[in-house]
């Protein structure tokens, strides 16, 4: 029965204060003279001294005698530009203060500009120690841990750049009555993004491939194996030594059924996120063990195995529908076509002809199969052997699951699928007609 085997594709101041230096006192005030006392009123004119060198005349018939050690401090002091009293000038007024006043105010000036410099930098620095400095518009990826507080979420946004103030986050959140919305995950944003659209993308959920898994449906465990190794890093080889059924039945009873010690079929096709997660070859397998748990279950399994029986006269277990399932998934290029292609394995084994499949039989050779493949001693090999294959043939999704569980009820016992053609006969003459009108197709 020739087929079309094609497989599947992988479809963020306090002012400083100077003293003034005690040379100050003094300056520019006039030497303390020495009153003398004036002649006794009586005494002759004519027994008055004459003045000391240095002193001043005789006013109104007295006499002011100075000591020469005073009058050369005077001396002095009018030379340096002190006024006399009396004169109307005020201390500190010469050239001496005005240097002084300079010397003073360059002083604080150079202060000032120290602090700003050296000091205020330093503080501002230390105050923001856990502040990143990341430029805005980078990418970055962030992940939020399951059960992370709105405050946690916060740190770990502000210590990745993406937003400048935690708590304006939160406030944020809070007035959005947000905080059950967040999703974990990990993110892809932008450093310096603003805090509502940052929100925004947090309750959207994950957008980050970073730690996500995608396994297309109709991947084989060898498949999915190299997928993790590209993925994670974890070998291929250590991944299918783990994928065994003995080491997962005892947590997942439905495994008794697996033949050959084989997890193949039980590994469902899915986008997987372990982000948060330390990934193993076990964590991984036990995910897509759960979810093919899951997925079974909305499925009557036990309703549709008494249908086929009735229907084809004959029982089938919940392994031999898995295994329909991957051979469906193989042969099938769209959803329509799947119950269909059902209908014919189904009708073949009810009417003891051979499944001739050519995707079972590539399943074991790894490869697109020749005429001369079909003649092996392969138990793989559907055109030498009756029935189903000792194990499923791939992974198969939740649409050939469902087709396998409930085929169409038809007399078609042959099809013949391309990208542009999807014909299914009753008889081999109408399918070798279907052939011959399409051979080009």
């Amino acid at each position: 029965m020739p087929t079309n085997n094609q497989s599947n594709q992988s479809p963020h101041r306090r002012a400083a204060h100077f003293r003034t230096d005690a040379t100050q006192q003094g300056t520019g005030a006039s030497p303390r003279t020495q009153a003398q006392p004036t002649p006794m009123q009586g005494r002759p004119a004519a027994r008055m001294s004459t003045p000391a060198p240095g002193s001043t005349g005789a006013i109104g018939g007295t006499t002011s005698h100075l000591s020469a050690r005073t009058a050369a401090a005077t001396r002095r002091a009018r030379a340096n530009g002190s006024p006399r009293r009396g004169s109307g000038g005020g201390r500190g007024n010469g050239p001496k203060g005005v240097a002084i006043l300079v010397a003073v105010l360059a002083g604080v000036a150079a202060f000032v500009a120290l602090f700003f410099v050296l000091v205020l930098p330093r503080l501002s620095q230390g105050s923001n120690t856990n502040e990143p400095q990341v430029a805005a518009g980078q990418e970055v990826e962030v992940t939020i841990p399951d059960g992370s507080s709105t405050a946690n979420i916060a740190s770990i946004l502000q210590q990745a750049g993406v937003i400048s103030d935690s708590s304006a986050f939160v406030q944020e959140v809070q007035k959005q009555n947000a905080d059950q919305k967040l999703k974990s995950g990990t993110y892809s944003l932008l450093t310096g993004s603003s805090v509502s659209n940052v929100i925004d993308q947090l309750m959207a959920g994950p957008n980050s491939t970073a730690s996500t898994l995608q396994v297309p449906e109709g991947y084989t465990v060898a498949q999915v194996a190299a997928l993790v190794e590209e993925k994670f890093g974890i070998s291929s080889s250590d991944f299918i030594a783990q994928a065994k059924a003995s080491n997962y039945v005892a947590d997942y009873p439905f495994l008794s059924e697996a033949a050959n010690d084989s997890l193949e079929g039980f590994l469902f096709p899915k986008t997987y996120d372990f982000a948060g997660q330390t990934v193993t070859a076990d964590s991984i397998i036990r995910a897509m063990l759960d979810q093919y748990q899951a997925e079974v279950a909305t499925l009557d399994l036990d309703t549709a195995r008494q249908t086929l029986e009735a229907r084809y006269g004959r029982s089938f277990t919940n392994y031999d529908v898995l295994t329909m399932a991957s051979i469906i998934e193989k042969e099938a290029l769209t959803d329509d076509d799947r119950p269909l292609v059902s209908s014919v394995f189904y009708n073949r084994i009810a009417a003891s002809m051979p499944l001739q499949s050519d995707a079972t039989l590539a399943y074991t050779l790894g490869r697109e199969v020749t005429a001369d493949d079909l003649t092996q001693d392969d138990p793989y090999n559907t055109y030498t052997n009756m029935g189903l294959t000792p194990t499923p043939v791939c992974n198969p999704g939740l649409a050939s699951l469902t087709a396998a569980a409930n085929p169409d009820d038809t007399g078609y016992y042959y099809f013949y699928i391309t990208s542009s053609v999807h014909a299914f006969s009753e008889t081999y003459e109408q399918h070798q007609q279907v052939i011959a009108q399409n051979s080009g197709a």
